[in-house]
């Protein structure tokens, strides 16, 4: 920023482009999460398998799509996030184009490592972009950016559900595969760095946050980001345990193809639960990056967390209900999503 508080022109449509940009790619990579519950019954009915054989694939996505964040997080810092988004949406693209053509549990781990290496790629540089071009508003940038990814699978939860049912989950995964990564690569092109002078200055009195940048060593040597860390890993723990199995969980309730009414609308109870779960888990992001920088971090986690917890308890007890199994799972994805 110069000395007279104005700021250098930056990119074409400024930051708020490229903050547009960033939730467009998130939502096209979000299937690969969100959307992978809706494929593990008919690969099990075609392999024979197992449930929990084809479940190790999603746990191999979630940890390469989680652990490797700090390595490409580096290669953005070195080289710009161009060119690392582009690489991501190449290997979500190749993934989901050889789950298409998996015939051994092997070929699907290889994929899942494939597409959670790309998958997380895309996220941490469309979030640290957030960050980086948004010093002013960063839980609302954020919580925006990863919006994208909450709700970015409830516009085609149905087209792919629909796809599964009349063409087969192979050529489903090929078909939206190319177009989600096809997309990523183009847009990939318009992303830039913030450069010094084109940012302003962060004035948001309401919250303490640092004005501190962290080298590597000095965060892993604080007590406060371990804290942070493992409050993230239990939440998301239950989370990602109704993401990966809520179509299992709907079938073994014997609930998934009862029809629910609700808000005008008449939906089978997994395809509704499913659909409002994306639109709930996108919109719970903003909202309490919103909220966040209104009251603090500390207490829209604690108010966030306790939802989470009544919410996965309620669901074990009363998801049995078609209707209450819409609601619950509302309010678990709603809650989850403020994690990120």
């Amino acid at each position: 920023m110069s000395q007279n508080g104005s700021t250098k022109a930056g990119p074409i449509g400024g930051r708020w482009l490229q903050l547009v940009i960033g939730i467009i790619c998130m939502s096209m990579i979000a299937n690969m999460q969100y959307g992978w519950t809706l494929f593990v019954e008919p690969i099990n009915d075609a392999h024979q398998w197992g449930r929990a054989a084809i479940q190790v694939a999603f746990t191999i996505f979630v940890l390469t799509e989680t652990w490797l964040v700090p390595i490409e997080g580096w290669f953005v810092d070195k080289f710009g996030p161009r060119i690392v988004v582009f690489i991501g949406g190449l290997l979500c693209a190749v993934s989901w184009a050889l789950n298409s053509v998996a015939d051994s549990l092997a070929m699907l781990y290889v994929a899942a490592a494939i597409g959670g290496t790309g998958a997380g790629a895309v996220y941490g540089t469309c979030v640290g972009s957030a960050l980086k071009w948004f010093p002013d508003r960063r839980g609302l940038a954020a919580g925006l950016t990863a919006a994208g990814f909450g709700a970015g699978s409830a516009f085609t939860i149905v087209p792919v559900a629909a796809m599964i049912e009349s063409s087969g989950y192979q050529a489903t995964f090929l078909f939206f595969g190319l177009l989600q990564g096809g997309v990523v690569l183009l847009l990939a092109f318009l992303l830039q760095a913030p450069k010094k002078g084109q940012l302003p200055a962060s004035a948001n009195k309401a919250v303490q946050q640092s004005r501190r940048d962290y080298a590597p060593l000095a965060m892993v040597k604080s007590p406060v980001f371990w804290v942070m860390y493992v409050m993230f890993v239990l939440v998301a723990g239950g989370g990602l345990m109704a993401t990966a199995q809520l179509g299992s969980i709907a079938k073994d309730f014997k609930i998934a193809g009862v029809p629910v009414s609700m808000m005008g609308l008449t939906m089978p109870a997994l395809t509704f639960a499913l659909s409002i779960d994306r639109v709930l888990n996108g919109v719970c992001r903003p909202f309490f990056g919103w909220v966040s920088d209104n009251i603090g971090r500390e207490n829209t986690m604690f108010v966030a967390f306790a939802l989470e917890a009544v919410g996965v308890l309620a669901l074990g007890h009363f998801g049995t209900n078609p209707i209450l199994f819409v609601i619950l799972t509302g309010l678990v994805f709603f809650a989850w999503g403020e994690i990120y």
